[in-house]
């Protein structure tokens, strides 16, 4: 089956107050990673607030196209890897 925008909505949507870690591309070679907690979905991003240990901000929102193009990665606490 198709990955689609629709699908990923939803499956995120389903765990929403989960915690996840966030891989993002940041240039050629240099990666992020930031910590923290999904907190609410819209119809074209969704928002994950930070842990404040590890960050200078709150929070941090992402389109599902990110995950779609596999620009992100996130995987959730007690779980493999989700694209």
């Amino acid at each position: 089956m198709p990955i689609t925008i629709a699908s990923i909505k939803q499956q995120l949507d389903s765990k929403i107050g989960e915690n996840l870690t966030v891989v993002a591309q940041a240039g050629r070679k240099k990666v992020t990673r930031r910590k923290g907690t999904l907190k609410e979905t819209y119809p074209a991003i969704f928002v994950v607030d930070l842990d404040q240990d590890e960050n200078a901000f709150e929070r941090v929102s992402y389109s599902y196209a990110d995950l779609l193009t596999k620009s992100i990665q996130i995987t959730f606490d007690g779980e493999e890897k989700a694209s």
